[in-house]
């Protein structure tokens, strides 16, 4: 009789990946990890990476966690959780498409925002004059796997994390993390379009026209059309992950109308002022009271102020709002006035 299993253990997996393209990532040449570790008897490095993300404070932290619009009242805006979960999706098609390897683009795409503030971009604005040079999510994500939680994470993954936003040089050196880089504006482009719609920001009508000519609707069809423009962009030659040209156009333009009709929006930044005057404040508190830092999330051996920052950014939404209230006897949440559904 015909065993019902078959045991794909690590070397049974190691090997499978040697049937992916030239540019690929393999686990087995990984650049390693800060701290040596004995092999784990199932799972590669990369799936091991993977797993000790999700099951990471910070990882946790991001369902509660502003993506565009703040305290929104409404089941279905994302969420910087779902934002991710999306990213996930999207990357590991990428990889996919392209033979490349699925569990690195997988274990990136997963950790790229567990270094957000609160109220997304807004808390990095508020952050910026405590930091030299700014302040920067993507720096405090590998500052969390490396230090605040110390995951000891592949290079490779802490890399793709490094340097997940367009913002960032040098650029990801794997493939799988230019895959996450795509799918990060993928992901928040065609989901950010659709909230703003749900807010009453938008109508579909005022999308870009060529946007919605290259790309369709905004969703699972915008969605798909630009997995495919990435796929086909970086099949038709050269080594690097790339969106063919003139699509890369037409999402530079939906780009720059993103940001003008709805990220820098009066509805989309109504409350700034609130959520910048509410992480400032907290800052300010806990430098004139580092007592109160918890102790299980703390590096000691930093200056202060990193401390403080540390503690500051790592906070939810509503952890940072509930904390500012009691410290200071107000209701800033009341003076978020809630986004109809």
């Amino acid at each position: 009789m015909t065993a019902p299993f078959r045991l794909a253990d690590r070397a049974t997996r190691e090997q499978a990946e040697q049937l992916l393209a030239p540019a690929a990532a393999r686990s087995t040449a990984t650049r390693g990890r800060a701290r040596p570790e004995s092999e784990d008897p199932l799972r590669t490095a990369y799936e091991r990476d993977r797993d000790r993300i999700l099951h990471a404070k910070a990882f946790r932290r991001l369902k509660h966690k502003t993506q565009v619009f703040l305290h929104p009242d409404g089941d279905h805006f994302v969420t910087r959780l779902t934002h991710t979960l999306q990213v996930t999706q999207v990357a590991r098609s990428l990889a996919a498409a392209l033979s490349l390897n699925e569990t690195l683009a997988e274990a990136i795409a997963l950790g790229h925002d567990v270094g957000h503030s609160p109220f997304g971009h807004i808390g990095e604005d508020a952050l910026e004059p405590y930091v030299p040079g700014g302040w920067h999510h993507a720096a405090q994500g590998v500052r969390i796997v490396e230090v605040l939680e110390d995951l000891n994470l592949t290079w490779e993954v802490r890399d793709g994390v490094r340097a997940h936003s367009w913002k960032i040089s040098p650029p990801p050196t794997t493939r799988e993390g230019e895959c996450v880089r795509y799918a990060d504006r993928i992901g928040y482009l065609s989901h950010d379009a659709l909230d703003a719609v749900r807010a009453g920001v938008l109508r579909p009508a005022d999308l870009p026209a060529r946007a919605r000519a290259v790309f369709g609707e905004p969703g699972s069809e915008m969605v798909g059309s630009m997995i495919d423009a990435v796929v086909a962009g970086s099949l038709a030659g050269g080594s690097a992950v790339v969106m063919e040209p003139d699509a890369l156009e037409a999402m530079h333009e939906l780009r720059t109308f993103m940001f003008e009709r709805v990220y820098e929006s009066p509805v989309a930044a109504g409350q700034k002022h609130v959520a910048i005057d509410v992480i400032r404040r907290l800052v300010d508190h806990h430098l004139a009271h580092p007592e109160l830092i918890p102790a299980t999330y703390r590096d000691t051996e930093a200056d202060l102020v990193t401390q403080v920052v540390d503690h500051v950014s790592g906070m939810t939404d509503r952890y940072a709002l509930a904390m500012h209230d009691r410290l200071f006897d107000s209701n800033a949440t009341s003076l978020m006035t809630p986004l109809l559904p």
